[in-house]
């Protein structure tokens, strides 16, 4: 079903910070996959502080060549790669503000220290990432019908009364499925707590 691991999964924390060690020494393919995983989000934080597309672009393509030059600087003991990462990239797009070539719809260089990033925070991304995969562990060990029933309910947004007329069982059997599916999955979340 998943061909591999999601963006805040721990396996693929383990595969960035991986990635820039192996970047330090040199492997050049390791720069391909930091860029694949981490591109989306070091854009997001270029273009809020520089408020232009191609301003963002050139600010995004100045973190990957200074991350190929400097990569010998990261401590994974010290930071998570994204952090340094997202660090590194606020600080490349600040240093094109401060050059004031940037035009459009840049902030000025004193509001571009505290700009918030509205994202959630690498670590909090990281535990909302390993939460959804334990809640997705625990309906696929529920039997049927209440795994099905319980992802059209809360995941499709299926009424009770549909998903009765869609098994051709009585409103009542379907909520007694479903709330036994229920108990069963919150003993499983709480078992992995």
């Amino acid at each position: 079903m998943v061909s591999g691991p999601t963006p805040a999964s721990p396996e693929a924390r383990e595969a960035l910070r991986d990635a820039m060690v192996r970047l330090a020494d040199g492997d050049s393919a390791a720069l391909e996959q930091i860029y694949s995983a981490t591109r989306v989000k070091l854009y997001g934080i270029c273009f809020r502080i520089l408020g232009d597309t191609k301003e963002a672009e050139d600010a995004l393509q100045d973190v990957y060549v200074n991350l190929w030059q400097r990569a010998d600087r990261y401590d994974p003991t010290r930071a998570s790669p994204i952090s340094w990462l997202a660090t590194f990239a606020r600080n490349r797009a600040i240093d094109r503000l401060r050059t004031g070539k940037v035009r459009g719809g840049a902030v000025p260089v004193e509001e571009a220290a505290p700009l918030p990033d509205a994202a959630p925070l690498a670590d909090q991304m990281m535990i909302d990432g390993e939460r959804a995969a334990h809640v997705h562990t625990c309906l696929e060990s529920l039997e049927e019908p209440a795994q099905a029933n319980i992802r059209s309910a809360f995941f499709d947004g299926m009424t009770y009364a549909e998903l009765a007329e869609n098994a051709d069982v009585p409103l009542g059997t379907m909520k007694s499925w479903i709330r036994r599916g229920m108990m069963k999955l919150r003993t499983c979340l709480e078992a992995g707590e």
